[in-house]
């Protein structure tokens, strides 16, 4: 079973569908009973850091994502959800992250419209299991401000141009990560989503 965690902050439905188009099973919740005994998670998210923090904080799913890093769960980040995995975020003042990946997130400083919202391309840098069904510069579908930037560049797995080169793509460890959104992605973002199903 996979657990997508539910903090009012996500597509969570077109996930928990996403998932169950690739023949598995996902339930949204924010049951730590459920969230214990799932064997992997789901960190879904869109909107602003801070309140996501809050909402995390909140519901009290901190503390169960910790458990699931510390016993090696697969746990994928979406959107938001990947950027809440870093160490502090720049949007609306510094507000501290869960700090499970090591950076900040940074504001687009470029001469292109913000957000980066629509389709765009993919560099892979590295094989991961998440990409195992995906291709060289391939498209997914973005929307975002912000970006993740890790103080180690071997977590990063793929990157995408957007007036600069940011990452689109986090794995470390069990932890898998992406700046763009698999469940608005078509078929190039069930294949992630079933990548991950399967891990």
């Amino acid at each position: 079973m996979i657990a997508i965690l539910d903090f009012d902050m996500g597509n969570l439905r077109s996930i928990q569908k996403g998932i169950e188009q690739v023949g598995h099973k996902a339930v949204v919740t924010r049951d730590r009973a459920k969230i214990q005994s799932a064997h992997k998670l789901i960190l879904p998210g869109v909107g602003a850091f801070r309140d996501g923090m809050r909402n995390l904080e909140r519901y009290n799913l901190i503390t169960p994502i910790y458990n699931a890093v510390e016993a090696g769960k697969p746990i994928l980040g979406i959107c938001l959800g990947m950027q809440l995995l870093f160490s502090e975020s720049e949007e609306f003042g510094l507000t501290q992250g869960l700090g499970i990946i090591a950076g900040r997130v940074k504001r687009f400083a470029i001469n292109l419209k913000v957000p980066h919202m629509g389709w765009n391309s993919i560099d892979i840098k590295k094989p991961i299991p998440l990409l195992r069904n995906s291709t060289q510069g391939e498209y997914f579908y973005f929307v975002h401000s912000y970006y993740g930037e890790p103080e180690d560049p071997d977590c990063i797995a793929a990157t995408t141009e957007y007036g600069i080169c940011f990452p689109s793509v986090i794995s470390q460890g069990a932890l898998f990560a992406t700046q763009f959104h698999p469940e608005k992605s078509q078929s190039s973002g069930l294949k992630i989503l079933k990548a991950f199903a399967e891990l």
